[in-house]
């Protein structure tokens, strides 16, 4: 950087002087008071073009520093409008009454997850999420059915949403992560009277137009923050897109308890 400026000096040249000199040239009758000011005045756009590619081309590091500067931007913009759209989200996200709740229901920390049941990270996610809620007495998970990859991925969470009717949707989602197939109808049923569930009773809860509607809700929460891909955690005002570490889940819970405080 101070290489950078003090060749700039040398050449009285600095970029925001280039920025003006192109301005300038594409002005066909600029001021003469402004011609006079200006280093560059008179000059041809070309030249004023391959000037400032010729000291580009000399010092690409100004490109690189650019774009980083460009990509800062770009994410306290994202940050911004995931923030917004977060608290316009409210009670919906971690709040509606049709989504199951892990942990502690009165936890001080929430923490959301998107998922779904076809899903090769979401599973991987399963044990990390499981030793979370073990180790941590004070955490209330939402658990947000997003079934985006196919048909079973709906099936498979219409059924979790009916058997938490039944009071067995933890052992229910848990068994349905572990297994390692596809899901078809049949073999739902057979996960769920594996947990002790009601298959019969599953059936018919599973076409409730309430659990449609849950369904709609999430998917319409989801576009409205972001969401195109699950896993997705949603801690406070972050949210973490994809399969993440057990450390980094506690470090953000940490982090809301730390400000709490």
């Amino acid at each position: 950087m101070l290489k950078t400026n003090a060749f700039l000096r040398s050449r009285k040249i600095p970029l925001l002087a280039m920025a003006l000199a192109l301005g300038l040239a594409a002005l066909p009758q600029a001021p003469r008071a402004q011609e006079a000011a200006s280093p560059l005045a008179g000059m041809e756009k070309e030249a004023v073009e391959q000037l400032v590619r010729e000291y580009l081309l000399a010092h690409p590091e100004v490109v690189v520093e650019a774009l980083q500067r460009y990509e800062q931007q770009q994410q306290a913009l994202e940050a911004e409008r995931l923030k917004e759209a977060l608290d316009a989200a409210g009670p919906a996200l971690v709040a509606d009454p049709a989504d199951p709740v892990l942990g502690n229901p009165d936890g001080d920390v929430t923490l959301v997850e998107f998922f779904d049941y076809r899903c090769p990270y979401c599973k991987r996610m399963t044990d990390t999420l499981a030793a979370l809620i073990k180790e941590d007495s004070n955490l209330r998970v939402v658990m947000k059915e997003f079934p985006i990859l196919s048909r079973e991925s709906v099936q498979a969470a219409r059924a979790a949403l009916a058997a938490e009717r039944q009071g067995k949707y933890e052992a229910f989602h848990f068994a349905l992560m572990e297994n390692g197939g596809s899901f078809t109808d049949d073999e739902i049923l057979a996960v769920a009277e594996s947990v002790g569930l009601d298959a019969e009773a599953l059936q018919k809860d599973m076409q409730d137009p309430s659990i449609t509607a849950a369904l709609q809700r999430t998917n319409a929460l989801a576009e409205s923050i972001g969401i195109t891909g699950t896993p997705a955690f949603v801690i406070g005002d972050t949210m973490i897109p994809g399969a993440t570490s057990l450390e980094a889940l506690r470090a953000q819970i940490a982090e809301i308890r730390a400000k709490a405080s």
